[in-house]
């Protein structure tokens, strides 16, 4: 099933409330244990992601990408983002903070700094995103934290990014310089 269309979302849990919850659901022995008996057995993994789809959906409209960015934007999906931008607004937000794509809406990245400012979080928006695998778009996001998949998809607060190997063949130029 395709996921449903990007709209900007306010999620439904003030920040404070999700930080906190947050640190419940952190990795653990017991939740790695979970997420690999999930992972295993099909008849487990399909019920388990899709109770993670409607509980994330009706708080934070996701869209179930399989890698989620919601402890470093405040709670506030940027897949939500009509472009789909992982690392800040557009150059097309309007005056009022109005999504350029659906005026009507606000941009989920002025969503995403008040709720990163009021849960004391506004540092975590410097962090850069990797774009995401396509391939992971329908998987549970909370097995891939908790079996630690998640680990490198940003970088650390005001660090620069560190080069991640995709498998895709280097190229060098004539001037000495590599490339991807």
């Amino acid at each position: 099933m395709p996921p449903p269309r990007a709209v900007p979302t306010r999620p439904a849990l003030s920040s404070r409330t999700l930080y906190r919850l947050h640190r419940l659901l952190e990795p653990n022995g017991l939740y790695r244990f979970v997420a690999r008996v999930v992972e295993r057995h099909a008849w487990l993994r399909r019920p388990f992601t899709r109770t993670e789809e409607s509980v994330k959906r009706k708080v934070f409209g996701c869209r179930m990408c399989g890698q989620c960015a919601l402890p470093v934007t405040g709670y506030a999906c940027p897949m939500t983002c009509p472009k789909q931008l992982r690392n800040g607004p557009c150059g097309g937000v309007l005056p009022d903070g109005g999504c350029e794509v659906y005026p009507g809406e606000r941009c989920v990245w002025l969503i995403a700094v008040e709720r990163a400012e009021a849960g004391g979080h506004a540092g975590d928006l410097e962090r850069l995103h990797r774009p995401i695998d396509q391939r992971q778009w329908g998987e549970s996001s909370w097995i891939n934290y908790w079996q630690g998949r998640d680990d490198g998809l940003w970088t650390e607060p005001g660090g620069r990014a560190t080069p991640v190997d995709l498998g895709l063949p280097v190229l060098v130029t004539g001037k000495g310089d590599r490339e991807r």
